[in-house]
């Protein structure tokens, strides 16, 4: 009588590419892969692939940007780095694959092996055109990379119906039976509040002040302009507090850095803190701020709002993209209506209608503390019960158990 296989041998084997994985971690995509792999090693054979120095991790394998001249596009180093990351896929069963930056991997691997590819959108490249300031000729080659992927895909994941509407409506030819909603989670045994202190302290914030905490990267999609120009219209005690992670091109931080100078010069208590935060910096200022704000003109989801959330702090954002998928307007903060250009630039039709529409929000929950309060605890609930990611990576495992027939 033949043997039947041990539960370890059928796991199926998924190699999950990746640009960013810890410690090298600098946005929501990134953070997605992190914790979403947390649940799938119990789930499958999991082996991570990405960017960066080696790493000491069991089953992560680093791959560096290989030499170039230095006059080269980074596009080019980007693709570099897929070759050999999609070399070593040999075996897998699968391949799943995160923004444009491992895409190529993805789709190289699913040719070379005959194996499914599933790729998770966290944006879409045409609706990052100022992503051109950044990357020049190499946008093309980012929006070629991203289409031929989505296009040929076994699967896609979008991680809001928002993010499904617009892949949908970017790439027509993709099979809308093939698109599939999967929410980003949050681990709320980690995003919780924190009363300490310590971060307010170093940072030079006053306890006794509101505050209004914006945190992102520097760049056209996450609304820090929009932001800065709401702010002259807020009310004089509340703080500014900006945590700000790195700007996409040089354009992008002389604008905002003429910006937060220009405001500094009418009102007191602007702060602006550069880099990416440790986790309990970032859980002490969430927890304190009176008010977290998401400015986003394109957001497919906002992991940032569930962290806000989650530390039990109420929420004003944009009500584009994902986000009145994860903010409920009027229970766990306010969304703000916005007209936007279709160019996909999704720049404010009416630029200042925004930004007093945008500054009257803040305003109302500073001036309404015990709203906010109990927008913070309805959060806080949310998050806990409807965005953990034991459910993502289940129903992620279940797309890829569709795929393979098992």
């Amino acid at each position: 009588m033949n043997a039947q296989p041990s539960a370890e041998s059928s796991r199926i084997r998924v190699d999950l590419l990746t640009k960013e994985f810890p410690p090298d971690v600098y946005g929501g995509a990134g953070v997605h892969a992190a914790e979403l792999s947390k649940v799938l090693r119990g789930l499958v054979d999991l082996q991570v692939r990405c960017f960066g120095e080696p790493r000491t991790e069991q089953g992560v394998t680093a791959y560096q940007e290989p030499w170039l001249p230095d006059d080269a596009n980074p596009a080019l180093r980007t693709l570099g780095v897929n070759v050999p990351m999609a070399a070593d896929c040999a075996g897998a069963d699968l391949v799943h694959s995160h923004t444009w930056y491992a895409n190529a991997a993805g789709g190289l691997a699913q040719t070379l092996y005959g194996v499914p590819h599933v790729v998770t959108t966290h944006s879409l490249e045409p609706l990052r055109p100022w992503k051109a300031e950044q990357l020049g000729g190499g946008y093309a080659l980012s929006s070629l990379v991203e289409r031929t992927a989505l296009e040929h895909a076994d699967a896609l994941v979008a991680v809001s119906r928002g993010m499904r509407e617009d892949i949908l409506r970017a790439y027509p030819g993709v099979d809308p039976e093939r698109v599939h909603v999967v929410h980003n989670g949050i681990d709320t045994t980690v995003q919780r509040p924190d009363r300490g202190t310590a971060a307010l302290e170093r940072y030079g914030i006053d306890p006794d002040r509101p505050i209004v905490l914006f945190v992102g990267r520097v760049t056209r999609q996450k609304g820090l302009p929009q932001l800065l120009r709401a702010a002259f219209r807020l009310t004089p005690e509340a703080q500014l507090v900006l945590c700000c992670g790195q700007p996409d091109t040089a354009e992008i931080a002389a604008e905002t850095a003429a910006l937060v100078e220009e405001l500094s010069r009418v009102r007191s208590g602007v702060v602006r803190i550069d880099g990416m935060l440790d986790q309990v910096s970032l859980r002490q200022l969430l927890t304190h701020a009176d008010v977290f704000v998401c400015p986003s003109l394109y957001e497919p989801m906002g992991i940032v709002n569930l962290e806000a959330m989650a530390c039990e702090t109420a929420v004003v954002a944009t009500a584009t993209g994902g986000i009145p998928e994860v903010v409920a307007d009027g229970e766990t903060g306010i969304l703000v209506p916005v007209e936007q250009e279709q160019d996909g630039t999704g720049t404010p039709r009416d630029p200042k209608r925004f930004a007093d529409d945008f500054a009257a929000a803040v305003n109302r929950l500073l001036a309404e503390p015990e709203l906010a309060r109990t927008m913070g605890k309805a959060g806080r609930a949310r998050a806990e019960e409807q965005f953990g990611w034991e459910q993502a990576a289940r129903r992620v495992r279940e797309i890829y158990r569709g795929l393979l027939g098992h």
